[in-house]
């Protein structure tokens, strides 16, 4: 007695990157600091240069209030600019303000502000050591008959590395 009725089958599966998921959520965040584009914070290093973006990093941009009948002035960038290199990067002001603003295509920044205090980096993380050659010779006597040397060494490296942790 078996009941006989459509079978469902699932439809194919479209999996969206995460970022466009959130697109919205982090173009509010960045609207909240004064970001038009939220480019400006996520290739830093690229529009200012890896030498500026070791040492500062964008905060935020300061808009003033528009005055009827008036252009619109450029916004102030604040930048966040460890302690002992603040003096440094504004020595560099001209050549930061002239690569945002190639970056907008429009002068966009008209002056810059610091704020001294630790850079927010994400933690480097740090490589372990490979394993002892000793421990790797012993694993790779146990591994028996295995042609390809290069697999063989890859798997007692990675025997080796397991049985350390």
């Amino acid at each position: 007695m078996s009941k006989s009725g459509p079978i469902f089958k699932p439809g194919p599966i479209s999996a969206k990157p995460l970022g466009i998921l959130l697109d919205d959520v982090f173009a509010e965040a960045y609207a909240k600091q004064g970001f038009a584009a939220r480019e400006l914070v996520t290739r830093w290093a690229q529009i200012a240069g890896a030498e500026i973006a070791a040492h500062a990093e964008p905060l935020k941009m300061q808009w003033p209030r528009p005055v009827e009948g008036q252009p619109q002035q450029p916004a102030t960038l604040v930048l966040r600019v460890e302690g002992p290199m603040a003096l440094e990067i504004q020595h560099s002001a001209d050549v930061i303000l002239e690569r945002v603003n190639r970056f907008f295509g429009w002068s966009a920044v008209g002056k810059l502000a610091f704020r001294q205090a630790p850079l927010s980096r994400p933690q480097a993380r740090k490589r372990p050591a490979p394993p002892d050659p000793t421990s790797v010779a012993k694993v790779a006597e146990s591994l028996g008959e295995i042609e390809d040397e290069e697999l063989k060494t890859a798997l007692a490296r990675l025997g080796a590395a397991i049985k350390r942790n």
